[in-house]
C-alpha cells in the first residue's frame, strides 16, 4: 500500500481571465472533494428494511488558504474576483501530486471570507459548490 504526503497535493482553478492558476502554495487544507451524492429513499410497502436509489452529486468543498494579494496567483487576487464572477469556473485537484489521480470539474465560489485573528497569520476560507459532477481520472 502506498502512502502519500498531503504536502504534495496540487489545486488549480481558472481565474476570471480564463487562466488556469496553481494556487497550491497558498492552500493549507482542502475538504469535501470528491464529495457526496444524494441518495433518495425508495421504500415500497411491505418491506422489512428501507430501500434507496442513488441520485445527483451535490458537492460543496472548502479551501483554507493563506491570504495573499500576490499578482496573478495570490489567494485574494484569484478568489476575490471569482466570488463575484457570473459563471462557474474549472478546477483541478491532485491529492497525490500532479503525477497521480486527478479530480476535476466546474465550481462556483459561494463565499470568500478573510479571517483575522490576533496572534495568527492572515488567512481566508473559500467555500465552493460544484456545478455538475466531479470527474476522476488517472494522471
Amino acid at each position: 500500500m502506498a502512502y502519500f504526503d498531503s504536502q504534495l497535493s496540487v489545486f488549480k482553478i481558472t481565474d476570471t481571465g480564463a487562466s488556469l492558476r496553481d494556487v497550491s502554495p497558498y492552500i493549507t487544507s482542502i475538504e469535501g472533494l470528491p464529495g457526496p451524492r444524494e441518495i433518495n429513499e425508495a421504500t415500497p410497502l411491505n418491506q422489512a428494511g428501507r430501500k434507496f436509489h442513488p441520485s445527483l452529486q451535490n458537492v460543496p468543498f472548502t479551501l483554507e488558504v493563506l491570504w495573499s494579494d500576490d499578482t496573478l496567483v495570490g489567494s485574494d487576487t484569484v478568489f476575490g474576483p471569482l466570488s463575484r464572477h457570473t459563471a462557474a469556473t474549472a478546477f483541478e485537484y491532485y491529492p497525490e501530486g500532479s503525477a497521480g489521480v486527478k479530480y476535476n470539474g466546474n465550481c462556483w465560489i459561494r463565499n470568500f471570507t478573510i479571517v483575522t485573528r490576533v496572534g495568527n497569520i492572515l488567512t481566508a476560507r473559500v467555500e465552493c459548490q460544484v456545478d455538475g459532477v466531479v470527474t476522476r481520472t488517472a494522471a
